[in-house]
């Protein structure tokens, strides 16, 4: 018996992990103890691709059954594809099972030709429906299982985590860790909020014991991992078991990056410390800064409480994003501004802003005719319209949003954002609107923000904010202004890019600063400043109308590049800047230096200083 488990993944990226699947193959795996009778495949596939060439290959590998793991962003396609393979081989047998097989079983039933669907966590369903299904035994009573012929259905308790078997350990997705690996500590969620499916109705966390916690972290820096999206959805909610594992990555782990996502009731000093003391980044639902709206989908939300933790992040120095959601019953166009004011107000790194969705299972899905709620009734399950967010103020909310992940999210904005939105005297919500109002048309459209490079979103930010600030009447602040915005571009610029290779100390002997030719590392930003930079850095996040006043535009030129485990800023003269720029890899330095009034001594010395630094690098090196 061959069963292909099919995992259709929204986009390539570093989390197209087949978890789910993995998490099957390993139950199945330990059930049958790897008996050749039963053999289980695994295939990976991106939402987009033709149905008609993913059925082929599926139909090629022979095997008799064949699963999908069936989730928002893929039932459209996934059904497709099962009607294509019901097509071309009516003797396969189709199952499914994932969020949206458990949340909507009737429907999926309805609109797909699948023979079976797997209700719940399959781990303990599946290899007994296998074995049912070699030995011809009944199927009526298997919990989890629901099938068109079926005369009732019995739900599947929740598992034992204890018992379950890991798909890391096993070496079954050896393949994926160098790229990225989906962690999972935790199944379920405590808390009843009601636009969510995390808990699956259960209202209960059970976390994998903290062995094996410590035994996956440690094969997966065997073998390389360097970045862990970590799956629990209250990672600090068990405070202490939380801070023993990130005590356990500062210790294993301290070169690998972790994506968390976080209560921030349970936040306090020592976590901060802890998640600063490693590299990660904190996601944090705040959903919306209205408690009022906030209890009518089972939220609770102390805004003063919420700013006295995030601070505590600020003061760490740690990385963190909020989610934002427009269109929760009683919220309104100005409701969500507002919250966006809020949010943006506490200096989160990135926003992640999506419309309600609501989905089937849930709570609101129950009552969204009661609250006349509009939504589609398919995927992606999207709010059309409320009571109080009519479709027109979705609209603006939709291009706020899209303005926020341009302007400040992929525009890295953070460091910067308030102090200008201040000096313009403008609310960040009115401030982005007038970016969305300026983009629309400076280019015709609502631009999607992931099809724009790092670069154009500069230049965006530039070009916009030498236009608002004079129609707002405090041009003599746009200076410092884009000195704020450089500056931060090319620090994350710096960041993002492999650092250059520093000669060893025999390799930099034998290189003669002057004759040989040098060039430009391709890691070093080189950039001019109107006033100095150091100095303005040196006000932290300051107030352009008091910074004025307190410094003199006296310019500066500056290189920024990558040393000592961090971005090093330092201040030139102007020759010494300008032979740097002259740089170009054909010319030695000794031809430059006579015209920009440096002594050979003088060009020695630094150029051997910046060749340690890796500011420059001999025209054959990286």
């Amino acid at each position: 018996m061959h069963l292909h488990l099919v995992t259709l993944h929204v986009k390539r990226s570093s989390q197209s992990v087949p978890l789910a699947a993995a998490f099957l193959q390993a139950s199945i795996t330990a059930r049958f103890q790897r008996q050749e009778t039963v053999k289980v495949t695994l295939g990976d596939y991106f939402c987009g691709t033709a149905v008609a060439t993913m059925a082929a290959e599926i139909v090629q590998i022979g095997a008799e059954i064949v699963g999908f793991s069936l989730y928002v962003w893929n039932r459209a396609e996934v059904t497709l594809l099962v009607q294509e393979l019901r097509r071309r081989s009516p003797q396969l047998i189709l199952l499914c099972g994932g969020a949206e097989a458990t949340a909507d079983p009737a429907g999926v039933m309805a609109t797909a030709p699948f023979d079976f669907l797997v209700v719940g966590e399959g781990e303990g369903t599946l290899p007994e429906f296998l074995h049912r299904l070699q030995h011809k035994l009944p199927l009526d009573d298997l919990p989890g299982l629901l099938y068109q012929q079926s005369s009732g259905f019995v739900p599947a308790p929740p598992l034992s985590l204890e018992k379950l078997q890991s798909p890391w350990l096993s070496g079954q997705l050896d393949a994926y860790i160098p790229d990225g690996v989906l962690w999972q500590l935790a199944r379920g969620c405590s808390f009843a909020c009601e636009f969510c499916f995390d808990g699956m109705g259960t209202r209960t966390v059970r976390r994998f014991p903290l062995e094996r916690v410590a035994t996956e972290l440690a094969y997966l820096v065997r073998h390389g991992v360097r970045q862990v999206f970590v799956l629990d959805s209250t990672f600090n909610q068990d405070l202490k078991r939380a801070k023993l594992i990130l005590k356990m990555i500062r210790e294993q782990a301290p070169r690998v990056h972790f994506h968390f996502e976080v209560r921030y009731e349970f936040l306090d000093a020592e976590s901060a410390q802890l998640f600063a003391a490693i590299s990660c980044s904190l996601q944090i639902g705040l959903q919306s800064a209205s408690p009022q709206v906030l209890m009518m989908v089972g939220r609770t939300f102390d805004p003063q409480d919420f700013k006295r933790k995030i601070a505590l992040l600020n003061h760490a120095g740690v990385t963190f994003g909020f989610d934002l959601i427009y269109g929760l019953p009683g919220d309104s166009l100005p409701g969500f501004r507002k919250s966006l004011d809020f949010a943006l107000g506490q200096y989160p790194n990135q926003l992640d802003i999506f419309p309600l969705a609501i989905l089937p299972g849930t709570p609101l899905a129950d009552k969204g005719g009661a609250l006349q709620l509009q939504y589609l009734p398919h995927p992606p399950y999207t709010v059309l319209a409320t009571p109080t967010f009519p479709a027109e103020d979705l609209a603006v909310a939709r291009r706020l949003a899209r303005a926020c992940d341009i302007f400040y999210s992929r525009g890295k904005a953070v460091a910067w954002f308030n102090s200008i939105a201040a000096g313009l005297k403008l609310s960040p919500s009115v401030l982005l609107l007038a970016f969305a109002d300026w983009l629309l048309a400076e280019t015709g459209c609502d631009p999607d923000p992931e099809e724009q490079a790092d670069e154009t979103i500069w230049s965006w930010q530039r070009r916009f904010l030498s236009d608002i600030f004079p129609r707002q009447k405090v041009a003599k602040l746009l200076p410092m202004a884009l000195d704020l915005v450089d500056y931060n571009y090319y620090h994350a610029a710096i960041v993002q890019s492999p650092p250059s290779r520093i000669p060893k100390v025999r390799e930099l002997a034998k290189i003669d600063a002057l004759r040989t030719p040098l060039r430009r590392s391709d890691a070093a930003r080189f950039a001019t400043f109107h006033y100095d930079i150091e100095e303005l850095l040196q006000l932290g996040v300051p107030q352009l109308a008091a910074a004025i006043s307190r410094l003199k535009a006296v310019g500066s030129f500056a290189v920024l590049y990558p040393g000592h485990g961090a971005v090093c800023t330092e201040v030139l003269p102007q020759t010494y800047f300008q032979l740097l720029l002259e740089l170009d890899g054909n010319r030695p330095a000794e031809k430059l230096v006579a015209p920009l009034g440096i002594s050979s001594s003088e060009a020695r010395k630094f150029l051997k200083i910046a060749l340690q630094e890796g500011i420059v690098v001999a025209a054959t090196g990286g």
